[in-house]
């Protein structure tokens, strides 16, 4: 069973969702969430152990030496179990993705195609997270790790990335008219987007747009003040990206801007194509990317004190690889190698950024009090905000600089125009680098005495064991005591995870939306009175009532409106029977 913490509890009244954190041995917990959440999650991300002998990794408790014969084997079986568990938890078109090196990538393969099948594997993308490489004896010098991605089915699919015109994945913002990314300059660049055709005519979307400095008015039909055509700094002239006929119209509907820049006046509008983006490619380089920048130094930031976990992740990878997983906002993602937190971290990020409603649960032990001084201390700060004096910086763009690139110059320059100004109110002040063949900009802030936290709540569960007797085994009294300590269970199956009601019969459980009242008793003597109850919530209720059989008790609330009513003990017990007999 799950039990909760109270104390270790993170409540804000911000409509932002409540996270959970589990601790206890990830198979355990799996055992749970198979009866919670069984084909319920979209998107599970996890890094476990990767076998290279370090002594961070222990199987049945026992430190596993580079040089145990049996040190493949063990890593392999800690796996398969708990990935045939995590397959029931996906839903039909849910998405595994599972990190790893060269030390067990052969091995991780192998179990994937074994337990999700091989045609559901989706990719294996090489990610850069160490620039500067791993020391080695005698072997090369490693810079890279893995992405694996699997399927649950035939209904799995890459989502891609969403784009603006430079090809860079960027946050999108939204207005009465829907979606659009950064000012875009509205003069066509690239290679077809030369005015003049092949015959010497013209193109019909040369033309000129005018610009009052005073009014602020745009227009392709009224000669204003300030006319502007589609000719590039080296006197090309180009086309367009819009016809005359839209102009005036895009212009009254907030859609167009002009500003006055180096390569003279141009005219801005809101991007909206390209939002469907494109197919993820399997090499990413973005230096975002590196555990050693964006991995350690953000988490001794936020815990104020240096190194206290080995390799933890960039939130940044972890965010792209569960972007690639699934589009939905208000996504559940399970990470049960949790470590140091990150994906609860990258969740949180994902959520700020596009006003998302994702969950995230994670699973970890306490092996060297990492849930304790780690994983929860972290979240609890990302979260409520913490302490910090200094200056945050973040990449805003990146461009690999090829011959292609370097001839039109110009467009760069207006790219980084255009992208600085979509981020001008995020961002102090920005600086430009060139270095390892890419040109970036990198928008710093200073902060003063508190990052501000990112919001939501957090729930903390335990995981414990009741009864005397194995699961095939048990007795009256074993199922019992199961429907008696499985309140928090049923919370969190229903999401409602907020306890308002307590005593020696019954417990209630609330979240924003609705109710789960648990009626746990075997002896009926206050049913009456917990049916009486249940008449006067005023949301929705999920009722949960002890019973030798099943859909039971049905009639007695056939009276109130929106009330679902569910049995227990016996289906937790059916599902924690059909693990125990997966092995």
């Amino acid at each position: 069973i799950l039990r909760e913490i109270a104390k270790k509890a993170v409540v804000n009244e911000d409509g932002k969702p409540t996270h959970i954190l589990i601790e206890g041995d990830n198979y355990h917990t799996l055992t749970c969430l198979n009866y919670t959440h069984k084909g319920k999650i979209d998107a599970i991300y996890i890094d476990p152990p990767y076998n290279t002998g370090a002594k961070d990794w222990k199987y049945n408790n026992k430190y596993v030496d580079e040089n145990d014969p049996w040190r493949h084997s063990k890593w392999t079986n800690l796996m398969v179990r708990r990935l045939r568990l995590s397959k029931m938890l996906l839903a039909k078109d849910g998405i595994i993705c599972v990190t790893i090196d060269d030390y067990e990538l052969p091995a991780l393969l192998l179990l994937m195609e074994e337990v999700f099948g091989e045609k559901n594997h989706l990719g294996t993308v090489v990610i850069r997270n160490n620039p500067k490489g791993r020391k080695t004896e005698r072997k090369v010098s490693l810079i890279h790790e893995y992405a694996v991605f699997f399927g649950a089915s035939s209904e799995s699919y890459i989502k891609k990335l969403s784009i603006d015109p430079k090809g860079k994945t960027h946050n999108y913002k939204k207005d009465e008219n829907g979606e659009w990314y950064l000012p875009v300059n509205l003069r066509k660049q690239g290679v077809d987007s030369l005015a003049t055709k092949s015959d010497g005519e013209l193109s019909g979307r040369y033309y000129p747009i005018y610009y009052d400095p005073k009014t602020g008015i745009i227009s392709s039909q009224k000669k204003l003040t300030i006319k502007i055509l589609p000719i590039d700094s080296r006197g090309e002239k180009r086309i367009w990206r819009r016809g005359r006929e839209v102009i005036d119209d895009m212009y009254k509907s907030g859609e167009l801007w002009y500003k006055k820049t180096v390569n003279g006046d141009q005219i801005y509008f809101k991007f909206r194509g390209g939002l469907d983006g494109e197919p993820p490619q399997s090499i990413w380089l973005d230096n975002s990317f590196s555990a050693s920048e964006h991995g350690t130094q953000i988490l001794d930031r936020i815990l104020g004190k240096r190194e206290v976990f080995q390799y933890p992740k960039s939130p940044y990878a972890v965010e792209q690889c569960l972007r690639i997983m699934t589009t939905k906002r208000n996504a559940v993602i399970l990470d049960f190698f949790a470590g140091s937190g990150t994906t609860a971290q990258a969740v949180m990020q994902m959520n700020e950024k596009d006003n998302g409603n994702r969950q995230c649960i994670l699973c970890t032990n306490n092996e060297n009090k990492i849930c304790d001084e780690v994983t929860c201390p972290r979240l609890t700060r990302v979260i409520n905000g913490y302490k910090f004096s200094g200056k945050e910086r973040e990449v805003i763009y990146e461009k690999k600089i090829t011959m292609t690139v370097l001839k039109e110059t110009e467009n760069i320059f207006s790219e980084i125009d255009s992208e600085k100004e979509a981020q001008k109110d995020n961002f102090d002040d920005f600086e430009n680098k060139f270095d390892e063949g890419y040109i970036r900009v990198i928008g710093t802030k200073k902060i003063k005495d508190k990052k501000k936290g990112l919001g939501g709540s957090l729930k903390y569960y335990k995981t414990d064991f009741i009864g005397k007797n194995n699961i095939l085994n048990a007795t009256d009294e074993d199922k019992i005591e199961l429907a008696h300590q499985a309140g928090d269970l049923l919370s969190i199956a229903e999401n409602t995870l907020y306890k308002v009601e307590e005593n020696d019969f019954w417990q209630v459980y609330e979240n924003e939306e609705r109710y789960t009242a648990v009626y746990f008793r075997e002896e009926l003597d206050k049913f009456n009175k917990f049916v009486t109850m249940v008449e006067k919530l005023e949301w929705p209720v999920t009722v949960y009532v002890f019973s030798w059989g099943d859909d039971e008790f049905i009639e007695e609330f056939d009276h109130i409106e929106g009330v679902k009513v569910k049995s227990i003990p016996l289906p937790i017990l059916e599902i924690y029977k059909s693990i125990y007999n997966l092995g």
